[in-house]
């Protein structure tokens, strides 16, 4: 039970409550924990939804499977992360997306009564929970926008665009590979490399493997309209 409390005190979850208060929580609801190994499908799209998981080790991946075999990365949820929030507090019964661990991984999970039961005996954890729920709903609401541009310079202009008014600079910098990038756009990395190079070549854009320094937002802007 310590590692679990440890591990739940790092999740914004249960943030803002002391370890012996987590552990006294835990001490009244049951939960379970599951070890996947990598690559285990952690949730397959169609299963009930009943529960919400806590990552306490390892990372996942939320993915879009289509009857043709394409595969959309939906989010990556890290050590710490939450799934199944929004789903067992809606009318829906079923995961519309796969989960898969992308690492090993150890997940906790908690039904959706027992997290009722939370609500009811720990303010800071109600306050917490309706917090995440409203995040999530607005990081869903990007992602479904993102998913709606047709081309890959639509995709690739949102992208810049988004982490440039994160940044704040025309300097920005990439952590995600090239490879990442177009598992989250959908496509394959040299389409992502090759629409790269033609924006660049058009005086949009300038880049390298860290970076991408934007040279003339207008017309990135207008990508967009």
């Amino acid at each position: 039970m310590i590692n679990i409390v440890n591990c739940l005190s790092q999740c914004m979850l249960f943030k803002g409550l002391q370890k012996e208060e987590i552990r006294s929580m835990m001490d009244k609801i049951n939960f379970t924990k599951h070890n996947y190994s990598k690559g285990e499908v952690v949730v397959l799209e169609g299963d009930d939804i009943s529960s919400i998981g806590i990552i306490t080790e390892g990372e996942l991946e939320m993915q879009k499977s289509y009857p043709s075999g394409k595969k959309i990365l939906i989010s990556k949820i890290n050590k710490f992360g939450i799934f199944g929030e929004i789903n067992i507090f809606s009318n829906m019964e079923s995961y519309t997306s796969s989960i898969i661990s992308v690492t090993e991984s150890e997940v906790i999970f908690i039904e959706k009564r027992e997290i009722l039961k939370l609500c009811k005996v720990n303010e800071i954890f109600l306050n917490r929970l309706m917090m995440l729920l409203s995040d999530k709903i607005l990081v869903l609401s990007k992602r479904l926008k993102e998913l709606s541009y047709a081309t890959i310079r639509e995709k690739l202009a949102d992208f810049i665009l988004e982490e440039y008014k994160r940044q704040e600079k025309l300097i920005i910098d990439v952590r995600q590979k090239r490879n990442d990038m177009a598992e989250y756009f959908g496509v394959t990395r040299p389409s992502v490399s090759r629409e790269l190079i033609k924006m660049k070549l058009e005086g949009l854009i300038d880049f390298n493997k860290k970076t991408i320094t934007i040279k003339n937002l207008e017309k990135l802007e207008d990508i967009l309209v």
